[in-house]
Protein backbone atom coordinates (compact mmCIF):
# COMPACT_ATOMS: atom_id res chain seq x y z
CA UNK A 1 0.00 0.00 0.00
CA UNK A 2 1.40 3.37 -1.33
CA UNK A 3 1.91 5.97 1.95
CA UNK A 4 1.35 8.73 -0.76
CA UNK A 5 -2.91 8.48 -0.41
CA UNK A 6 -2.71 8.55 3.52
CA UNK A 7 -4.55 10.94 4.94
CA UNK A 8 -3.36 13.32 8.15
CA UNK A 9 -5.94 11.15 10.52
CA UNK A 10 -4.55 8.01 9.02
CA UNK A 11 -0.79 8.59 9.60
CA UNK A 12 -1.67 10.03 12.90
CA UNK A 13 -2.84 6.97 13.68
CA UNK A 14 -0.14 4.73 12.02
CA UNK A 15 2.38 6.77 14.32
CA UNK A 16 0.19 6.15 17.35
CA UNK A 17 0.72 2.73 16.63
CA UNK A 18 3.88 2.72 16.06
CA UNK A 19 4.69 4.56 19.20
CA UNK A 20 2.74 1.86 20.91
CA UNK A 21 4.68 -0.86 19.49
CA UNK A 22 8.08 0.50 20.52
CA UNK A 23 7.02 0.79 24.01
CA UNK A 24 6.04 -2.84 24.30
CA UNK A 25 9.25 -3.73 22.05
CA UNK A 26 11.36 -1.56 24.93
CA UNK A 27 9.10 -3.10 27.94
CA UNK A 28 9.80 -6.88 26.08
CA UNK A 29 13.58 -6.27 25.94
CA UNK A 30 13.66 -5.05 29.55
CA UNK A 31 11.54 -8.46 30.84
CA UNK A 32 14.37 -10.29 29.17
CA UNK A 33 16.38 -8.28 31.15
CA UNK A 34 15.15 -8.88 34.16
CA UNK A 35 14.59 -13.01 33.10
CA UNK A 36 18.02 -12.98 33.09
CA UNK A 37 18.66 -11.36 36.49
CA UNK A 38 15.27 -13.14 38.21
CA UNK A 39 17.46 -16.19 36.51
CA UNK A 40 20.61 -14.95 38.67
CA UNK A 41 18.42 -14.39 41.90
CA UNK A 42 16.91 -18.14 41.37
CA UNK A 43 19.95 -19.77 41.31
CA UNK A 44 21.29 -17.51 44.51
CA UNK A 45 18.48 -18.57 46.24
CA UNK A 46 19.07 -22.49 45.33
CA UNK A 47 23.07 -21.86 46.65
CA UNK A 48 21.63 -20.66 49.92
CA UNK A 49 19.04 -23.47 50.31
CA UNK A 50 21.87 -25.76 49.94
CA UNK A 51 23.85 -24.19 51.93
CA UNK A 52 20.61 -24.17 54.54
CA UNK A 53 20.45 -27.83 54.17
CA UNK A 54 24.24 -28.34 54.64
CA UNK A 55 24.91 -26.77 57.80
CA UNK A 56 21.28 -28.02 59.08
CA UNK A 57 22.81 -31.20 58.81
CA UNK A 58 25.90 -30.22 60.34
CA UNK A 59 24.15 -28.71 63.07
CA UNK A 60 21.93 -32.41 63.74
CA UNK A 61 25.19 -34.39 63.26
CA UNK A 62 26.83 -32.24 66.30
CA UNK A 63 23.40 -32.32 68.63
CA UNK A 64 23.38 -35.92 68.23
CA UNK A 65 27.10 -36.48 68.92
CA UNK A 66 26.79 -35.38 72.61
CA UNK A 67 26.24 -37.98 75.05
Amino acid sequence: MSDVFLTIPEIDRRIAVIRENLRELIEQATAFSGAADEERTSERISEQEEELERLTKQRDELVNQKP
